[in-house]
């Protein structure tokens, strides 16, 4: 059985996706709502965020404990309303390969220390030193312990829950690829980065979020994505830290330059991602690709002893 078969070793009513959607998704739908439906709360709120100058890891910590509820409830919600395994949200293998977990988490965070680096040799004056022992060991411990949480949800959520939901609902790979991959892209439309940069940024997370589908397709199951993910956002919290940034923290870094959308979208989406894409092509040596990305998605014989 493929990734998304997945879905079909539990129950899938549908009111049991519905109110798991509902559930695990309701902070979003509340911060969407008051983002749209009351916008000078919202503008008020987000003018707080911006001026905070508190405790920066009290304030990670607030931000990021919730999603660790969130997962919670939504790996009951998958034990126990639709009665399948943690693994067959997770992945198509028996078990989970912890080995591309750490793979995707290793090459992403060292791209992400290569362009960095890059970044800073080409314009060090937009650089100022951070380093403060107490606050950034703080902050490490968080980020090890929180941040995966947060970003295992989110690819759990949509390349897990979401992509095999839509999957067999439409016996498709290709609508659940796109519709999970914008999904994803407008769950940060809140983030600081889109008022900063306007509505163009959107492309990057759009982008974003068809890079780890696609890997998740290509390769049946999270796990690369899983480790992608979870490297990026640490390295965005620990590595360096701009005033525009959703991240607020005491990194190594603070980076005083102006962002734009070709550094910021259009090198990722468009030369980053593919590259990389092929890179693991050739570790993991997929194939198959047009029928992975857009093959229909057949409901398997289950046969009980």
């Amino acid at each position: 059985m493929n990734f998304i078969q997945q879905a079909y070793k539990g129950e899938n009513s549908w009111w049991r996706w519905l109110l798991t959607v509902l559930i695990v998704m309701s902070p979003f739908i509340l911060n969407f709502s008051i983002y749209f439906l009351l916008p000078e709360v919202y503008n008020e709120l987000m003018g707080q965020t911006a001026n905070f100058q508190g405790n920066k890891n009290i304030f990670l910590l607030e931000n990021l404990i919730p999603f660790a509820v969130l997962m919670i409830l939504l790996l009951i919600f998958v034990k126990l309303l639709h009665q399948r395994s943690i693994t067959s949200l997770i992945t198509s293998r028996k078990r989970v390969d912890w080995n591309r977990f750490f793979y995707g988490f290793t090459t992403w965070f060292l791209i992400t220390v290569f362009f960095l680096l890059i970044g800073y040799l080409l314009a060090p004056e937009d650089f100022v030193w951070n380093f403060k022992p107490v606050p950034f060991f703080l902050l490490l411990t968080i980020c090890i312990i929180l941040i995966p949480i947060q970003t295992s949800l989110e690819e759990l959520l949509f390349r897990g829950y979401l992509m095999q939901g839509i999957g067999i609902l439409t016996n498709t790979r290709w609508v659940p690829l796109i519709v999970t991959s914008v999904l994803f892209g407008f769950m940060h439309i809140l983030n600081p980065e889109v008022s900063k940069l306007g509505y163009g940024i959107m492309g990057f997370y759009i982008g974003t979020g068809f890079l780890f589908g696609i890997i998740t397709l290509l390769d049946e199951g999270t796990e690369l994505a899983l480790g992608i993910h979870a490297a990026n956002n640490i390295a965005a919290a620990i590595l360096v830290a701009s005033n525009w940034a959703v991240f607020q923290t005491d990194a190594l870094f603070i980076d005083y330059s102006e962002p734009n959308l070709v550094f910021q979208m259009i090198i990722p989406v468009f030369l980053i991602y593919p590259l990389y894409i092929i890179i693991l092509q050739k570790k993991y040596g997929w194939k198959n690709w047009k029928e992975k990305l857009f093959g229909n998605i057949e409901k398997p014989v289950i046969t009980t002893k």
